[in-house]
């Protein structure tokens, strides 16, 4: 495994389960636990003793970023302004509703990529919301100025401390509820979620970091020895469209995660279609990244595995599982 790079000049302190159990009690009344769907592998087709998927689609606002908004907000005090955010969508939907259930204003920036689904959604919980840039990076900057203005807390989508340590929580849920799996898959965009369910399971299982060929931070990173700048398009890009990897994700990956691999669109569309006509899982293309690891063979696991899939997010067009 790798070790941290002598690129990064700041250093984040590294999240420990102690972190993840204090957020856990933090948010307890406003998150939902998830369900773990548990069924043998050869169910879909893969050659593994089991298949553990985390359905965290079901969460408040539709995928785990709820666990992180509200732990960062329950972690600050929230100013008159209330908070700001840019997103591709998940995290501003996710924002929206802690503003919501917390009554504080709430501000969303997404790029033109943001999927009318997902703008339709943060409409619907009241944010205030703004269409700006061809990118996540783009509205990154203009929630920066706007923030600046107003006095608002700042959200971020992946790269501050209370929300990866948020994201963490699912983690914990799963070895309560089945112990320690023996490989773990999870999406990767700025890579909050990958960094805060590797500070749970650390060095304990194997974990696989999963990207589409068209948004390829973590993996480009990795080549690089240090976090780049990407283009980043395709299929899963209101999702996983951050142009770099995050910091606190880029430390933890390289304690933590064992490979990274890269999927293309073709294989991530067939994959959300299998979860939906194998197991009426309605997910959105990044949610199905895990299942198309394994379809792919990018991923190939021994027979005797545990296999536990994060299924992050199910904000999409329900129109488009009919094509």
């Amino acid at each position: 495994m790798t070790t941290i790079s002598s690129h990064d000049n700041h250093r984040h302190d590294a999240i420990g389960r102690a972190d993840i159990e204090a957020a856990r009690a933090r948010i307890a009344g406003d998150v939902r636990r998830t369900p773990l769907m548990r069924i043998a592998g050869k169910q879909l087709g893969i050659d593994c003793a089991e298949l553990w998927l985390k359905l965290e689609h079901l969460q408040a606002g539709g995928s785990f970023k709820a666990r992180g908004m509200f732990n960062r907000m329950r972690s600050n005090p929230l100013p008159e302004a209330g908070v700001v955010i840019a997103s591709g969508g998940n995290a501003g939907i996710a924002v929206a509703c802690a503003a919501k259930a917390m009554g504080v204003r709430c501000e969303v920036f997404v790029p033109e990529a943001a999927s009318q689904a997902k703008r339709d959604k943060l409409a619907e919980l009241g944010a205030v919301l703004t269409v700006t840039g061809a990118s996540y990076g783009d509205a990154l900057a203009a929630s920066l100025v706007r923030q600046a203005q107003t006095g608002a807390l700042l959200m971020h989508a992946y790269d501050q401390r209370e929300v990866v340590i948020g994201a963490g929580t699912l983690a914990a849920e799963v070895e309560e509820d089945a112990g320690v799996p023996d490989r773990v898959l999870v999406s990767v965009g700025g890579g909050g979620l990958i960094a805060g369910v590797a500070s749970w399971f650390q060095d304990r299982c194997w974990i696989d970091a999963l990207e589409p060929e068209l948004a390829p931070t973590l993996f480009r990173a990795r080549e690089a020895g240090k976090p780049v700048d990407v283009a980043v398009s395709g299929i899963a890009a209101d999702s996983l469209g951050a142009r770099r990897i995050g910091s606190i994700a880029w430390e933890a990956a390289q304690r933590h995660v064992d490979a990274a691999h890269l999927l293309s669109d073709a294989a991530i569309r067939k994959a959300q279609m299998a979860m939906w006509k194998e197991l009426r899982l309605a997910v959105e293309p990044a949610a199905a990244l895990p299942l198309a690891a394994l379809h792919s063979a990018a991923v190939e696991p021994r027979s005797d595995e545990r296999v536990l899939l994060v299924i992050c997010g199910a904000n999409l067009d329900l129109a488009s599982l009919a094509a």
